[in-house]
């Protein structure tokens, strides 16, 4: 507990002893009522004086219906009336519910704060001369080389370029196990360095390091709410100034209605019954655990790794019926190696693979990367970008570039205006199979083991300054198969969806072999392959569409993506979920949910998580005014008195805020 949390629980615990006390007391010794009410005030005040400067603060600001205005005017007419130690004993369970939902929402609040925790204050910066200083992560620049000690939170996303560690990334992906981390490898702001001194050089500012994002994502998770939070807020605006109204008119109507037919009036016994409705009805029970519930849910899921950016898409996740999954990046690790290279006639393999490489030099796809991984390793050197010019990126298909060779034994390097005369220029193609059949190219024969990238040129000869336009005959060279390992989760994840009554599609631009092989090996529901960024969106559209239906209540799609291609996507779905740690900052920020660990197994998670807090909150809703309805017609009756009417407000309440933070440690198995 905190300071404020001990000092209520003193408050409660001397008022307690207090009226235990004077109630023993004054049934063994008969007092006058003016020796017994300033007697009784003082443990009403000490227990209850915050509640009465909130409701006069709040009438004077206009704010006048609430529980603070409620719980002051049942607890004044109550003593006002004779009923002493009623009126205290309102006012204590009362602070005592405020008590037990002030620790709730601590506990709930605590794996937010942790993950909230995840961001150095200082930045160890490496200078040239060897010296380090302690910088604020915000004035470090891209490219400089930062030092992270070992216990040592990173304060920037980068690239490791000298040291070896273990990486414990709890905090970001809910992983206990430490992960291993060498030069060359990427790494993530928020990790927290085990074993070694590592040296990074940044590639991104702190604002756009991953620790920001997800700084970014929890702070505002608050402000989008769920339906039933919006209900409830509507609910309560309205909810209190009738119950107000209606109190008041139990305390006046029938005793007049009495009068007239010549009844005696009963004003006071007609005055608690008022008294006893308006504490029955206090809405505390369900304003206060239908927030702690979706808040406790969405601690529980950024526990597991799994960011939820608002308790309205929470909501929205266990209405989903339908997940569509991108491939690349999604459902495979997304780093591709070349397994085959197939020549054509007379073309060698090395001829092949250098003409690849060049044609892929200028692209950054996963795919790309790859191909030039194979030529460094092949050859042991750099493309020499001298060579190439006018790369061009076919969307959906491929690249083609203009590529300059120079005859052995002329010059080592290139200088684009003095070779006119001693070259021969190439106009490379590398892509998919659309490609080739777009530049009127024939394969003898296409491949289905992976990925496959097929290769064409065609020659431009060159005896002066001028340049001779290539002839029509563009020469197929051959093709490279690459593969793109499954994540070993991504089976496990279409297992778990299935379960719960998923379906699952994959949407990619791989050939449909590709994409046949992978949606075999996981096990998806339905695939459609060969689509270009555009047909992504349409697919989506058309499948939005086909949900419409006649349903009032709409079932939800989900889109799971990585790439910055996918961000029309994600945005155009019902709720859009990127993959974190590979994902680009494009999907991150187009995405609702984001999965810190890239493991498309979460999602199964994260529905459980979301299905078994909404299955929490309309227990308390239901519960809370099932029980206040009964004895708001009980009170209105007589027959509740006003410990009854504390039972209404206060138990009930503790009851929901109990069951409310059972979202925070929901059980998944």
């Amino acid at each position: 507990m905190n300071k404020k949390q001990k000092n209520n629980l003193i408050r409660c615990i001397i008022a307690l002893i207090l009226v235990v006390a004077l109630s023993i007391a004054f049934h063994f010794i008969e007092v006058p009522w003016w020796i017994e009410l300033p007697t009784f005030l003082i443990p009403y005040f000490v227990v209850g004086y915050d509640v009465l400067l909130r409701a006069f603060k709040n009438i004077r600001n206009g704010q006048v219906f609430d529980e603070c205005f409620l719980m002051t005017i049942a607890t004044v007419g109550a003593i006002a009336t004779g009923e002493y130690r009623e009126g205290v004993a309102v006012m204590l369970f009362y602070q005592i519910g405020e008590l037990f939902q002030s620790i709730a929402v601590g506990k709930s609040r605590k794996n937010i704060a942790d993950l909230m925790d995840i961001c150095p204050e200082i930045a160890n910066v490496f200078h040239e001369d060897g010296t380090i200083t302690e910088e604020d992560p915000d004035d470090v620049e891209i490219g400089s080389i930062i030092v992270v000690n070992p216990g040592e939170r990173v304060p920037i996303d980068g690239i490791i370029i000298e040291g070896d560690t273990s990486l414990d990334t709890s905090a970001l992906t809910g992983e206990s196990v430490p992960r291993a981390a060498h030069p060359d490898d990427e790494i993530i702001s928020g990790c927290i360095s085990l074993t070694g001194m590592i040296k990074i050089k940044t590639t991104k500012q702190f604002e756009d390091s991953t620790v920001s994002k997800i700084l970014e994502m929890v702070e505002n998770s608050s402000m989008r709410k769920a339906q039933a939070e919006n209900f409830i807020s509507k609910f309560a605006k309205y909810y209190t100034p009738i119950v107000c109204y209606s109190a008041l008119a139990l305390f006046l109507l029938p005793p007049v209605v009495r009068l007239i037919l010549g009844m005696p009036g009963n004003w006071t016994d007609w005055l608690m019954r008022a008294l006893t409705f308006l504490v029955i009805s206090c809405p505390c029970a369900v304003v206060i655990s239908v927030p702690l519930s979706f808040f406790g849910g969405i601690g529980c899921a950024s526990s597991r790794g799994i960011l939820v950016k608002g308790s309205n898409y929470l909501e929205a996740l266990a209405d989903t019926d339908t997940i569509v999954f991108d491939k690349t990046g999604t459902l495979t690790k997304g780093v591709f190696e070349v397994q085959e290279i197939y020549t054509n006639g007379d073309v060698s393999r090395d001829y092949l693979l250098e003409r690849a490489a060049n044609a892929e030099s200028s692209s950054n796809h996963p795919i790309a990367e790859s191909i030039l991984r194979a030529y460094k390793y092949e050859f042991g050197n750099e493309i020499n970008y001298n060579l190439i010019y006018d790369a061009e990126e076919i969307a959906g298909h491929g690249v083609s570039i203009k590529f300059r060779e120079i005859p052995d034994g002329v010059i080592e390097s290139v200088d684009k205006e003095n070779t006119s005369g001693k070259e021969a220029h190439f106009k490379i193609y590398a892509g998919n199979i659309r490609l080739m059949k777009k530049m009127g190219v024939t394969v003898p024969e296409e491949h289905d083991e992976g990925t496959v990238v097929y290769v064409a040129e065609s020659y431009h000869s060159v005896s002066s300054d001028d340049e001779v336009e290539p002839d029509n005959n563009v020469k197929y060279l051959g093709c490279i198969v690459i593969a793109d390992e499954l994540k070993s989760t991504s089976r496990d994840a279409m297992q778990g969806l299935s379960k719960q009554g998923i379906k699952t599609i994959m949407l990619t631009g791989d050939s449909d072999k590709a994409a046949k092989l992978v949606a075999e090996k996981v096990g998806v529901s339905q695939y459609k392959s060969e689509l270009l960024p555009g047909d992504k969106v349409e697919e989506v559209e058309k499948l939005l569409d086909n949900q419409k239906g006649t349903d009032s209540k709409r079932k939800r799609l989900a889109f799971v993506g990585d790439g910055i291609n996918d961000a029309p996507v994600l945005a155009r779905a019902d709720i859009g979920i990127a993959m974190g740690a590979m994902g680009s900052d494009a999907a991150i920020e187009a995405a609702d949910i984001v999965l810190m660990d890239d493991d498309p197994s979460k999602i199964a998670l994260a529905m459980k998580i979301s299905r078994k807090t909404l299955k929490i909150v309309k227990q308390n809703i239901t519960f809370a005014i099932a029980v206040k309805v009964l004895c708001l017609l009980l009170g209105a009756l007589g027959i509740a008195n006003m410990w009854i009417a504390i039972f209404a407000d206060v138990g009930v309440m503790v009851i929901a805020v109990l069951n409310a933070t059972r979202t925070l440690n929901i059980r998944v198995r």
